[in-house]
């Protein structure tokens, strides 16, 4: 009872993020700690690319501490709000504990006051020995960030490798892969994916931009991945598709001969009932890359697969916010179509 007492009242000390895993990354010839592209290519990608690449999507520290209470400092490159997404899944964190049982479990989440933030997440917890996860948000980026502990109690490395980090399941997309409109950033579905197949998913989603963009690829291409998701179809045009396609695939096979590489196709938008030029879109886009991937197929191409849409989102229209970004059901949705595909290419390796 007397150390409840004391840990009641003990003071929260900050330390810096930087002392801890990062996960999600592709690469660490990032220009600062919190961003996705290699500062190499600040002056050669399209400047919309490079702006989004600095969002910490996908990206979680993990730590381990017996503190009473887990709290955060942060903060964000831009400050950024969005109508139809939370403030918490643009620039807010999002905490998770490993159970006995192996799983993660939801703690609660950093909610964002302003560029500058501090919070605690949780507080009068006994105080034992946790693995935590911290999630990172998926619309805006970090110049900063500590997690605060009790003064009484220790933050140190994780023990426990979760998720596993060898071979990472490697995801490029669009605004929906990148994070939106999830609630928090745990509800990213790359995150949900993460936590499902305990393995370490790295998200290059970019919002309105994935065009694909050949050095992209390279990137991709210099992870020693598992499995790699293409799901740029909601943003590559059909001629940006028929030109670049094949192209973008190829940069990543010769590095990478036999993993896995897999294409989903544009989802059946929710609007799309009603909207005839929505429909007539998404039909011409899917068609292209069926057409595209039978083209590879043919070729000789091996260990490549296709996920169709028909299922991604239900029948019941509810699992959008805006006809097109998903919601914590999209994204639960999502995840529940593309696990169980990833999950039986990882145990085929």
């Amino acid at each position: 009872m007397l150390l409840m007492m004391c840990h009641a009242y003990t003071q929260i000390v900050y330390h810096d993020a930087a002392r801890f895993p990062l996960l999600g990354k592709a690469t660490e010839a990032t220009g600062t700690r919190y961003e996705r592209f290699p500062d190499s290519l600040k002056n050669i990608s399209r400047a919309p690319l490079w702006n989004l690449s600095r969002n910490s999507a996908g990206m979680a520290i993990r730590f381990r501490s017996n503190s009473t209470k887990i709290a955060a400092k942060w903060e964000t490159l831009g400050n950024n709000h969005m109508n139809h997404m939370t403030d918490v899944g643009v620039k807010g964190l999002d905490l998770y504990c490993l159970q006995k049982d192996g799983k993660w479990r939801f703690v609660n989440s950093g909610r964002p006051t302003g560029k500058t933030t501090q919070a605690t997440i949780i507080a009068n917890m006994q105080p034992e020995e946790r693995e935590y996860m911290l999630y990172l948000p998926l619309y805006d980026g970090l110049v900063s960030l500590s997690i605060g502990v009790d003064s009484l109690s220790t933050i140190t490395q994780p023990a426990v490798e979760s998720p596993v980090r060898t071979k990472p399941v490697v995801f490029y997309g669009t605004s929906i892969l990148q994070g939106g409109c999830a609630n928090r950033p745990g509800m990213a579905h790359t995150n949900i994916i993460s936590r499902r197949l305990n393995r370490e998913c790295i998200n290059l989603g970019f919002s309105g931009n994935a065009l694909l963009d050949l050095e992209v690829a390279r990137i991709m291409a210099e992870v020693d991945a598992g499995v790699f998701v293409l799901d740029f179809v909601p943003n590559a045009s059909v001629k940006q598709m028929q030109e670049r396609m094949e192209t973008f695939y190829n940069i990543i096979r010769k590095k990478h001969p036999d993993t896995p590489i897999v294409f989903i196709e544009d989802p059946i938008f929710t609007h799309s009932l009603f909207d005839q030029n929505i429909a007539r879109e998404v039909q011409r886009k899917n068609q292209t890359l069926n057409e595209i991937f039978t083209l590879l197929k043919k070729k000789g191409e091996k260990n490549i697969y296709l996920i169709h849409s028909d299922k991604m989102l239900g029948d019941d229209g509810e699992a959008t916010v805006d006809g097109i970004h998903f919601t914590d059901l999209g994204m639960m949705r999502y995840a529940d179509l593309v696990c169980p595909f990833i999950q039986k290419l990882i145990k085929k390796k």
